[in-house]
């Protein structure tokens, strides 16, 4: 895919970072569309249909969270990823963005460079996800990376995206000890920096979904999925 077939919108409220950063992807080719505040984001990318939103979080009208999670419900916007910008750097402010189902997460202030890197990456994953048939079933649970959708025991479980990703990782190696590099590389990118608490934050929230006993740690390793 073309840069120039990109489209990404651009969410904040602040007039400097609109200009900033869109000019710095505008420069890089893509087709940068702006809102600014939740309200907005969602109206435009309803009708823009972007393969990628960069999302403030504190916004008036309605903050980042709240938008990304009602995004996410839209069927038309399935394989849009969301990347946060967020001058709040807390350990909760992250969880909770993710949470409602963020793919990455950006403090400010934004390092242009670091930006447009982290975009390739998430670009890459997008293409990735599209040109894979993909699914996996066992006993009692039924994982299918086509849909992004999970049955266990015969019910449906949503999860965010990068919850469904990791889970995806360690269920198609059962018995595999994925290192958090592995894991860090495969989910989040190369180009992606993320803490160890973050692996750790979505594999609690996975044996809270999906059962403990599907999840074993190797401490000083990674984690590994057994059946």
């Amino acid at each position: 895919m073309n840069k120039s077939d990109i489209k990404i919108l651009l969410v904040d409220d602040e007039p400097d970072i609109l200009e900033i950063v869109g000019y710095n992807l505008r420069n890089e080719g893509y087709q940068i569309f702006t809102a600014n505040n939740g309200q907005e984001a969602i109206k435009s990318a309803k009708k823009n249909i972007p393969h990628l939103i960069l999302l403030d979080i504190m916004m008036p009208e309605m903050d980042g969270i709240e938008a990304c999670s009602q995004i996410k419900g839209i069927p038309s916007l399935d394989n849009t990823m969301i990347i946060f910008l967020s001058a709040r750097s807390e350990d909760f402010t992250q969880i909770a963005a993710f949470d409602a189902g963020g793919d990455d997460y950006i403090s400010k202030p934004v390092k242009p460079k670091i930006l447009l890197k982290k975009i390739a990456s998430i670009l890459k994953r997008i293409n990735y996800g599209k040109n894979k048939t993909l699914k996996l079933e066992m006993d009692n649970l039924v994982i299918d990376r086509n849909e992004y959708k999970i049955v266990k025991d015969k019910q449906d479980l949503t999860l965010p995206r990068k919850q469904f990703e990791l889970l995806f990782l360690l269920a198609s190696k059962p018995g595999k000890v994925f290192t958090r590099d592995e894991i860090m590389n495969s989910v989040w990118g190369s180009q992606v920096i993320v803490g160890d608490r973050t692996i750790d934050v979505h594999i609690r929230k996975l044996r809270e979904k999906i059962g403990d006993s599907y999840f074993k740690t190797i401490k000083g390793v990674g984690y590994k999925f057994t059946q």
